[in-house]
């Protein structure tokens, strides 16, 4: 086995059994830019008339036509992953260039309630699954948990759409993120 001699500070970090340190993963991974998307749900036995959770998502995809599913990577724990667990109705928005603000507000880490980042959000509720759908979203589905794996510490839910809508608007781009930031695509 050839040895090497680190050559940043980056490089001295403690490897995985895999061989790859958090560092050196995070910065791989950060070149790949990625959509923006607000995951939604509404948990019916949270207070007198439920409510509202969201959280934005950059690890979403589409997995299949036939059937029409989707999958979000969810971290182990956190609240949406919790109420997935017993709650298997869900939506997406697909944020356009000009919804940064919401998805910052909705990635915060040790942020205000749900409750309170919602009274500023304009959104109409998905009548298949009862979740936020942000007006202004470039696109946005409501979905039916299929299936959860386990995936490290994360957990990825995949979900039958059960309604698509795209906006009216053809003008706005989608927002992305690169390099551990949001950005507009072009």
């Amino acid at each position: 086995m050839l040895q090497t001699t680190p050559s940043t500070p980056q490089e001295t970090a403690v490897p995985h059994a895999g061989g790859v340190s958090d560092d050196e993963f995070r910065a791989a991974l950060s070149r790949l830019a990625a959509g923006v998307v607000l995951v939604t749900a509404h948990d019916p036995e949270d207070g007198p008339r439920g409510e509202d959770v969201g959280m934005t998502a950059t690890a979403f995809l589409s997995v299949s036509l036939d059937p029409p599913l989707v999958m979000v990577s969810l971290r182990n724990e956190s609240r949406m992953d919790e109420l997935l667990a017993r709650r298997p109705l869900w939506a997406v928005s697909i944020l356009s260039e000009e919804q940064r603000q919401i998805a910052g507000r909705f990635a915060m880490k040790g942020r205000i309630s749900d409750r309170l980042l919602f009274e500023d959000t304009r959104y109409t509720r998905g009548e298949a699954a009862g979740a936020p759908l942000i007006d202004g979203a470039l696109a946005s589905l409501e979905c039916h948990t299929e299936q959860r794996v386990p995936a490290g510490d994360h957990t990825l839910v995949i979900g039958r759409v059960l309604t698509a809508r795209t906006s009216g608007t053809e003008t706005a781009g989608p927002l992305t993120y690169f390099r551990g930031r949001y950005r507009r695509l072009g």
